[in-house]
């Protein structure tokens, strides 16, 4: 899961990238002007020194920091947005988008609110699973192991000529 802006080509393609690269489903925000609907919508964050004020920038393994001058840290169960002259190290957030748990990228996709004042921007979260064909097929090789290979025309034959049969009345 990411977002970014499609006004900032670079990001863009590298979180487009990121998401054509992982196996399954991969679900990407982009905030996008539309001027039917939203004209101007994000130009708080479109704006280079508004806007550097204002994003926070996931980046795998280092701590989220918002403009130059904030950064993230854990609040409870969720997070909040301070001066980094403020701030513990200990609660400064380390991004990790590889985490099982998906409550860090839940609290992250929160921070935000209708004033754009913190924009979390880049991968949210990046799991690597087994996806569902992935796992049928495996299932289908192990039927085919224990049951001593692919099943061969002998095999058809002898499964429509069997006892097992149905009557279907109308």
């Amino acid at each position: 899961m990411g977002r970014t802006l499609d006004s900032d080509r670079v990001h863009l393609t590298k979180v487009l990238k990121a998401a054509a690269e992982h196996r399954g489903t991969s679900l990407v925000e982009i905030y996008q002007n539309c001027p039917i609907f939203n004209d101007g919508a994000f130009q708080l964050i479109k704006d280079r020194d508004e806007g550097k004020a204002r994003l926070a920038h996931l980046v795998d393994g280092e701590q989220i920091k918002v403009g130059e001058d904030h950064v993230v840290v854990r609040n409870g169960s969720g997070m909040k947005v301070v001066p980094a002259s403020d701030a513990d190290e200990a609660d400064i957030v380390v991004h990790d988008a590889t985490a099982a748990d998906p409550s860090q990228a839940f609290a992250l996709s929160r921070l935000d609110d209708g004033t754009m004042a913190h924009v979390p921007m880049g991968i949210f979260r990046n799991v690597d699973r087994p996806t569902y064909d992935d796992q049928v097929r495996a299932q289908v090789e192990g039927v085919r192991a224990s049951a001593g290979g692919p099943a061969s025309d002998d095999d058809l034959q002898a499964l429509l000529h069997g006892q097992d049969t149905w009557t279907v009345n109308g």
